[in-house]
């Protein structure tokens, strides 16, 4: 159908979980459809919880395609957070059923993908593509932080996300480090350290 393809079908791109000190990087991108408008789009930080919710169902309802990806915990102490990802990025971007010809992508370096791709500073707040995205990695990101709060309710994953907050470093003083928690990063390597 012609109608999903038409001239400079574009994608926006996003991801949520660079900061955390534990959990996966999700990546989402999003085809919207012009003739199907969403109202409310913006960065989804600037977003409550519950206005997020909401808009991940119409974005998904409304959308002419959307997929999100991740990269692990494995692969960023690997290969580092940036290239996570935009790892996280491709996959999401190669996941989407109707290939995009052309991806607007979050902040300033774009993943490697089969589409001409530009990098947009601010992207979130300024195209609704990328704030859909946004939308969809925050959202799709939170949830699986409230499983893993389920696994390890110790570390408090329900209310900072895995963000380095005082009730997240303080815990990770008194139980240690999960297999959850990117070893690579500061505050994790130091209770390594101590531990040793």
């Amino acid at each position: 159908m012609s109608l999903l393809l038409p001239e400079g079908l574009v994608c926006g791109v996003d991801e949520a979980g660079r900061g955390p000190l534990a959990g996966p990087v999700v990546a989402a991108a999003v085809i919207l459809d012009p003739a199907r408008p969403i109202a409310g789009l913006n960065d989804s930080k600037k977003l409550s919880a519950k206005k997020r919710e909401a808009l991940a169902v119409e974005i998904r309802e409304k959308a002419l395609a959307w997929a999100v990806a991740e990269a692990s915990v494995e692969e960023i102490d690997r290969i580092n957070i940036l290239q996570a990802s935009l790892l996280a990025m491709q996959r999401a971007v190669a996941a989407l059923a109707t290939p995009p010809e052309h991806a607007l992508i979050d902040g300033n370096r774009c993943p490697a993908l089969a589409c001409t791709a530009e990098a947009v500073i601010g992207g979130d707040g300024k195209v609704a593509a990328i704030a859909a995205a946004s939308i969809l990695a925050k959202t799709v990101r939170d949830a699986g932080m409230l499983e893993l709060h389920a696994a390890h309710p110790q570390y408090g994953f329900d209310r900072h996300m895995g963000y380095p907050t005082a009730v997240h470093l303080a815990a990770l003083r008194e139980h240690g480090v999960s297999p959850e928690h990117r070893r690579s990063y500061a505050p994790v390597a130091r209770i390594l350290q101590l531990a040793r």
